[in-house]
Order: structure tokens, then C-alpha cells, then sequence
């Protein structure tokens, strides 16, 4: 086995890249295991609806394919984030509604919402394959970036294209956006007071039907940013797009430390490093089992993660 380290400045940028995606999909992950003690193993398809409704406005609907500049990439752009965010905390309310709540209501257990979260993902996956036209194979995601201009020609070895530094800006907000409502907002106080105890927090006036589907919204919005960021930089989406990113993005979530936000986002990016640049030396192809022995190794010696549970900053 010998190591290609012309490599690793690239590999270092590209982990970088993808620890920041992860991040946004492992925010849903540990904001609803920290407030529900539960895993939403649907979570998955949440990320993916994302990038299938921007698939659907715009290259079908609004016909934009291709590359657009200025003023008007910017609302296109704008736009396409939102509508992504917007289908995805719809599909993760309406998730909440209709599949978790009634198992909570009849305190069922916690065997029943793992059938559930996993019964509703194969559900939704297979809808979108049957119902939307999606169909086994991959569609071209809307062209209106252009993959070849770039910001930074030469980072690390590595050529920034305006795609990738807009998945890692567009991430950076995020998460400050998120570390504001979690920690200087009612609804945050709120969200907080269920991952500490969620009878206390009843029995102090806090609407906790209210806070938890503001919180499966919240972390579907930032899943859905990041399937419309996904579909942009692989150029495609397709029917079952979220397995592998929502694993890695548990396992992320699992590392750092599930219900801590900032341990999700600790996970993620040295997830994403350890992917990258494992390639360096045992090949790409060995990437998704570097990421999933991860996941196994830390269940096995910390399960607790790196920064062990805790909702708040």
C-alpha cells in the first residue's frame, strides 16, 4: 500500500467540503435525538426531498437549464434553497404529524419508532421513484451554476469551483443561524428545556407538541439546503440520493456526540477528513467503509461521542 501525499492538500479541501454538507444533515440527527431520545431514520429522505423539489421547480417547472450570472444567480440561487428548505421541513412536519406523534401520544416503544422512522423511509423513497417520475436512474440537477468558474484556482492543490465555496459559505450561515436560535431564542430555551426533561418542561407551560415539530421543521430546513447543495455539486439527484449522505451524516452525528449540535458539526467535518484523506493511501474506493468502521468503532469504545450529549452551546 503506498501513499499518494501529492494528494493530501486536495483530499484535505475535499473533506472539508463534505464535513460541511454532513453538518447540515446531522443537525436533524441530534436536534431530534436530543429533544426526543430518538433516532429518525427517515431522515435520509427529509435531506433528499430538498433536492428533488428544486429538480422539479426548475427543471421542469420554471425550465431553467442553464448557467445564469449576476443579479439573477443570486435570486435563482436564493430561491432554490429556499424551496428546498421549505419541501423538506413541510415533509419532516408532516412526518412528525402522522408517524412519531400518535406512537408518543400511546407512549409506545421505542422498538415501535424505529419500525416507524424506517417503514417511513422506504415509504417516501419509493414514492418518490414510483410517483415522481424519478424512476432507478439519476436526472441532471438544474445547470444554473456554472461548474467552471472558480473562486480560488489553487487552494491546496485543490481548484474551488463557485459550487463548492457556495455549499461551505451557504453551510457557515447555517450553523451560526441555528447557534442563535438554540441559544438566544425562546423557541431555542424551549427546544432545550425538552432535551433536558420534557415532563419538567410540560409542567412548566412549554407547548411540547409546538417545540417538537419546530424542531423536526428546523432540522428538515437545514437538510433540505443541504440535498439542494448536494444535487448542485454532484450534478444529479435521483430517488434514493439520501442513503449514503444520511448514513454518514448519523455517523457524524454518533461521533461528536448525538444530541449536541456542536458535536454534530465536530463529527462532520472530521468525518469528512478522515474520508478524504484515508483515499490517500487505501484509494477512493475504500471511502464508504472507512467512514461506516468510524461509526462502529466509536459505538464500540465512546458511544457517547467525542462531546457526549447536550443541546445547548
Amino acid at each position: 500500500m503506498e501513499c499518494n501525499f501529492g494528494l493530501f492538500g486536495p483530499q484535505v479541501v475535499t473533506g472539508l467540503i463534505l464535513g460541511f454538507l454532513y453538518a447540515l444533515i446531522a443537525l436533524g440527527y441530534t436536534m431530534v435525538y436530543g429533544v426526543l431520545k430518538l433516532i429518525n431514520f427517515a431522515h435520509d429522505v427529509i435531506f433528499a426531498t430538498g433536492g428533488i423539489a428544486v429538480f422539479y421547480a426548475f427543471g421542469m417547472w420554471f425550465g431553467i437549464t442553464e448557467p445564469v450570472s449576476g443579479v439573477e444567480l443570486l435570486l435563482v440561487v436564493g430561491l432554490s434553497l429556499l424551496i428546498g428548505g421549505i419541501a423538506s421541513s413541510l415533509s419532516a412536519a408532516v412526518l412528525e404529524r402522522f408517524a412519531y406523534r400518535p406512537l408518543r401520544r400511546r407512549n409506545a416503544a421505542r422498538l415501535s419508532y424505529l419500525i416507524t422512522a424506517i417503514g417511513a423511509s422506504f415509504f417516501m423513497t419509493y414514492m418518490y421513484q414510483q410517483n415522481f417520475l424519478l424512476g432507478p436512474g439519476r436526472r441532471p440537477f438544474p445547470n444554473y451554476m456554472s461548474r467552471q468558474s472558480a473562486v480560488f484556482e489553487d487552494l491546496l492543490g485543490t481548484r474551488v469551483t463557485d459550487i463548492m465555496f457556495l455549499l461551505v459559505i451557504t453551510s457557515i450561515v447555517c450553523l451560526i443561524v441555528l447557534d442563535r436560535i438554540i441559544n438566544q431564542t425562546r423557541t431555542g430555551r424551549s427546544i432545550r428545556a425538552l432535551s433536558e426533561d420534557i415532563t419538567a418542561a410540560q409542567l412548566m407551560g412549554v407547548n411540547v407538541d409546538r417545540v417538537i415539530v419546530t424542531t423536526f421543521v428546523i432540522g428538515g430546513f437545514f437538510a433540505g439546503i443541504a440535498g439542494v447543495l448536494y444535487g448542485l455539486r454532484t450534478g444529479s439527484v435521483e430517488f434514493n440520493m439520501g442513503f449514503f449522505p444520511g448514513l454518514k451524516a448519523f455517523t457524524a452525528a454518533v461521533l461528536g456526540g448525538i444530541g449536541n449540535i456542536r458535536g454534530a458539526v465536530l463529527g462532520a467535518v472530521m468525518l469528512g477528513l478522515i474520508e478524504s484523506v484515508s483515499s490517500v493511501c487505501i484509494g477512493s474506493e475504500w471511502r464508504n467503509v472507512v467512514a461506516f468502521s468510524v461509526l462502529v468503532l466509536v459505538l464500540v469504545f465512546r458511544p457517547t461521542g467525542l462531546l457526549g450529549e447536550r443541546m445547548g452551546g
